[in-house]
């Protein structure tokens, strides 16, 4: 029995990396799938792929830091499914490293809207469906970097730190209504974004790297009936990059 079978499912940030990983992982486990991001083309193949699983899939090109784009695709989304039953809100920009004495302000704001500004915005935007059908589970991937601060990462950081914090207090408040919302802390993942911002080779340079389908893993359970005793909590995935092994 698949997990997730006809549940509707919107996956932020789904054309690479985690988050086209977690939304593959959704529609292998049943789940209807509306995909975001900000490249047609990019969003388009994932959503071919998930159609080839079997499963009903929505392309929607959206920008998390433009609140009117929001709107629209939980518009969207709810045009074609009818309703949204999880959120993954996974979409994120990963600076490279840049001391807060340099950093420009504009880019600090851009990281601000869409790494937590568009994320908080979107959890609003389904929670009167979520409410109304007393059925919710919304997952927020935040990052080890939410953990603590770090050289040149100030901006990614403090977002990441703020997400854990939203994710408390929205569970707080949508608990009585079957609403669990939980945040997921990954440690280094070898993905484009990190390949990008820090001039990478991935796990071929640094095999402590975690694949994305290793977070994707957790995002189906918790998305899942077998999570029902877990809300409000940031659980820590951190791979081979844990702090604890030096």
């Amino acid at each position: 029995m698949k997990r997730l079978k006809n549940r509707i499912a919107l996956v932020t940030g789904a054309s690479r990396g985690i988050g086209k990983a977690i939304a593959l992982a959704l529609g292998r486990e049943g789940a209807h799938v509306a995909v975001i991001a900000r490249t047609l083309e990019a969003i388009e193949a994932v959503a071919d792929q998930l159609r080839q699983m079997g499963q009903e899939a929505l392309a929607v090109v959206a920008d998390l830091g433009v609140e009117r784009d929001i709107q629209y695709l939980v518009e969207e989304t709810l045009r074609r499914f009818g309703r949204i039953d999880i959120l993954v809100n996974n979409a994120a920009i990963i600076h490279p490293p840049i001391d807060l004495v340099n950093f420009d302000s504009d880019l600090w704001r851009k990281v601000i809207d869409v790494n937590l500004t568009g994320p908080a915005l979107l959890i609003k935007a389904v929670l009167p469906g979520m409410i109304k059908n007393r059925f919710g589970k919304i997952i927020n991937i935040s990052s080890i970097g939410g953990r603590r601060g770090g050289k040149g990462r100030s901006a990614y950081r403090v977002t990441k730190a703020g997400l854990i914090n939203l994710t408390e207090s929205v569970a707080a408040e949508v608990k009585p209504y079957g609403i669990d919302v939980n945040c997921i802390c990954p440690g280094g993942v070898d993905t484009e974004g990190y390949r990008e911002a820090f001039g990478s080779k991935g796990r071929e340079e640094n095999p402590k790297l975690m694949r994305p389908e290793e977070i994707a893993e957790l995002v189906v359970f918790l998305a899942s009936d077998a999570s029902s005793a877990i809300t409000g909590t940031a659980i820590d995935a951190f791979g081979g990059t844990n702090p604890l092994f030096g």
